[in-house]
C-alpha cells in the first residue's frame, strides 16, 4: 500500500471536457496514465461554468447547453513523482492550463482490499 504523508506536489490541469485524445476524453487519459505511472491519485472534477484564455465562458445553466464544461484533474504525489509525470501532460494537453502547488499530505488512506 502506497503511504503518502507530509510534503507533496499538487498538479491540477483545466481543461475542456469535450477535449479528445485519439477520440477518447483527455482527462479519462490523464487519469489511467497517472494510475499506470503508480501515482498515489487522480480525480476529475467537472465545472458548472468557467472561461480561460479563449475567452469564451462555458456553462451548465439551461438556458446555454454548453457542450464544453471546464473540466479540472486533480493529482497529489510526491514531487519527484509529479515532476516526472509533467512531460506526459505536455504530450495531452494541447489547450488549457497546468498548476503546480506545493501541499502537505496529512492522512492518505485507501480501502482494504479483498483478498
Amino acid at each position: 500500500m502506497t503511504r503518502l504523508t507530509g510534503r507533496a506536489l499538487r498538479v491540477t490541469i483545466f481543461i475542456g471536457e469535450s477535449d479528445l485524445w485519439h477520440r477518447k476524453p483527455v482527462y479519462a487519459e490523464i487519469v489511467h496514465r497517472a494510475h499506470k505511472a503508480g501515482l498515489a491519485g487522480a480525480s476529475v472534477f467537472r465545472g458548472i461554468e468557467g472561461f480561460g484564455a479563449s475567452s469564451l465562458i462555458h456553462t451548465q445553466r439551461l438556458l446555454s447547453l454548453s457542450e464544453d464544461l471546464p473540466v479540472a484533474i486533480v493529482i497529489v504525489d510526491s514531487e519527484e513523482r509529479v515532476r516526472a509525470f509533467l512531460p506526459q501532460l505536455d504530450e495531452l494537453v494541447a489547450e488549457g492550463l497546468v498548476i503546480l502547488d506545493d501541499c502537505e499530505v496529512i492522512r492518505y488512506v485507501g480501502r482494504e482490499k479483498n483478498a
